[in-house]
C-alpha cells in the first residue's frame, strides 16, 4: 500500500505516525513545501524572540523520520493531481503515485485588500520562513505596527519588544482577543500590555498602509496616521484550497470531510486547517492532531470517526497564561462567576447556562483548568455544586 500525504504540519505528521502504528509495511511519503521537518508554529514566537533557535521547535527531525521508515520530501510543491491516475507531480517535476492520499495542506495567512498591502515591509506571520523575512527586515526599525489583535499577532508583537521595538496594536474588534475573551478580561489584559509599553487603536480601522514603497505607517478610517517602519498583518487564516480545488471538492469556511475525514473522491482524505467538518472550521492545534489521527487510522484500515474538538486553547499571551474554552459568552447573556484581581492582572470567568458548565476564561491563573474543561466536556450539571464554584473551590469538579 502507498500513503502520500501533501503537508507536513500537525495534521499530516500526526497522520503518517497512525499509519506506521498500524500499517507496518505500507510505503509512507510525505511532501512538503517548507525545508525544514515537523516543528512547532506554536513555538515560532519564542524563535520570533530569540529566544529559540531551529533545533529547538522542531518536534520530529530526520532521525525520527528514519527511525518510522517514513519518507520526507522538503522544499517540493506538489502543482497538481491527477486521481484518475493516482498520481501527484510537483514543481520539480517529480512524479509519485498512490493508493490513499491526504491533503494537510493547512492554512495561510489572511491579509485584507488594505490599500498599499503590498509595500516594502508588509508581513504576515505562519511559517518559520515569514519569521526569517521578518527578523532580517527589522534590522535598523524602530517602530512596528501590528494589524489584528488576536493570538499570533500579540505574541509576535510581544516577540519583537523583547528585541527592543515599539509596538502598535491596531484592531478592528473594541477588545483585544475577541475569540478568547469577553470586554472585562481583555480589559485587564490590555492593562497588563500596557504596562509591557504597548500602544493600543481599538475599534479602528486600516484605511491605508502608508509610504512610497515602503511603509511609513499606517492611515486609519477616522484620520488619524500612526508613524512605523513596518506592519505585520494578523488577521485569520484562510485554508491554503488550491489543490482541493484542482480536483473540484466541495467547499465552504474549508474543503468539507465526513467523520471519517474523507473527501467526496475516493481514497483522497483530508484533515486539519484546510477542512471544515460538521460545518465547523476549527483552526486550531488540538483539532489538527485528532484530525490527523483518525485520518491516518482510516487510510490504513481502522476504523476511527471524528466527533468535532470543544473549542479550547491554552496558550500564553505576552508570556501570561491563558486558557479559554466552550462559549466564553463575551456578550454577558448567560450567569456566570468571575473572578478578578487588577493589580496581579488576573480574570477568571465560569460561564453557566441552564445550570451547566458552558465555558470558561482564565487569565493569568489556569490552575484547574484541566477540571473545568473536563466537566465542560461532560456538560455537567453544577446545580448542587453552585455555592462552591462561586468561592472558587474547583475540587468540587474531581
Amino acid at each position: 500500500m502507498k500513503y502520500l500525504i501533501v503537508g507536513n504540519g500537525v495534521a499530516g505528521t500526526t497522520a503518517a505516525e497512525n499509519i506506521r502504528r498500524i500499517d507496518s509495511a505500507g510505503e509512507i511519503t510525505v511532501i512538503s513545501e517548507e525545508n525544514i521537518p515537523y516543528y512547532s508554529r506554536i513555538r515560532l514566537i519564542e524563535y520570533l524572540a530569540g529566544e529559540a533557535a531551529t533545533k529547538d521547535i522542531i518536534i520530529h527531525g530526520d532521525e525520527w523520520h528514519r527511525k518510522h521508515s517514513i519518507g520526507l520530501l522538503l522544499g517540493s510543491r506538489v502543482v497538481s493531481i491527477a486521481p484518475e491516475k493516482n498520481e501527484v507531480v510537483t514543481d520539480k517535476g517529480e512524479r509519485f503515485s498512490y493508493d490513499r492520499l491526504l491533503l494537510a495542506t493547512g492554512g495561510k495567512s489572511f491579509v485584507p485588500p488594505i490599500t498599499g498591502s503590498d509595500k516594502k515591509g508588509v508581513f504576515a506571520l505562519r511559517t518559520i520562513a515569514d519569521a526569517d523575512e521578518i527578523i532580517t527586515h527589522a534590522e535598523g526599525k524602530k517602530k512596528i505596527i501590528l494589524i489584528g489583535g488576536g493570538v499570533l499577532g500579540l505574541e509576535a508583537g510581544n516577540s519583537l519588544r523583547k528585541r527592543g521595538y515599539e509596538i502598535t496594536v491596531v484592531e478592528f474588534f473594541p477588545r483585544l482577543l475577541p475569540r478568547q475573551m469577553d470586554t472585562e478580561g481583555a480589559d485587564v489584559l490590555k492593562a497588563q500590555m500596557e504596562s509591557m509599553g504597548f500602544t493600543f487603536y481599538l475599534g479602528a480601522t486600516t484605511k491605508e498602509i502608508t509610504g512610497h514603497t515602503e511603509v511609513d505607517g499606517v492611515l486609519l478610517e477616522d484620520g488619524t496616521h500612526i508613524d512605523g517602519n513596518m506592519v505585520i498583518v494578523s488577521a485569520g487564516i484562510r485554508p491554503r484550497s488550491e489543490l482541493a480545488d484542482m480536483l473540484g471538492l466541495e467547499s465552504k469556511k474549508g474543503v468539507i470531510v465526513n467523520d471519517r475525514m474523507e473527501t467526496g473522491r475516493e481514497n483522497i482524505y483530508a484533515a486539519g486547517d484546510l477542512i471544515e467538518h460538521r460545518e465547523k472550521f476549527y483552526g486550531i492545534w488540538p483539532a489538527a492532531e485528532k484530525q490527523g489521527e483518525t485520518a491516518g487510522i482510516n487510510m490504513a484500515g481502522g476504523e476511527a470517526t471524528y466527533e468535532g474538538t470543544t473549542m479550547s486553547n491554552v496558550l500564553k499571551v505576552v508570556g501570561v497564561d491563558l486558557a479559554a474554552a466552550g462559549d466564553i459568552d463575551a456578550e454577558g447573556s448567560h450567569e456566570s462567576i468571575v473572578t478578578k484581581d487588577k493589580e496581579k492582572f488576573i480574570y477568571k470567568k465560569l460561564v453557566i447556562q441552564e445550570n451547566i458548565l458552558a465555558g470558561c476564561i482564565l487569565y493569568g491563573d489556569i490552575s484547574g483548568y484541566r477540571k473545568i474543561l473536563k466537566a465542560i466536556e461532560a456538560k455537567r450539571n453544577i446545580d448542587d455544586i453552585k455555592d462552591r464554584l462561586k468561592q472558587w473551590d474547583l475540587n468540587v469538579l474531581q
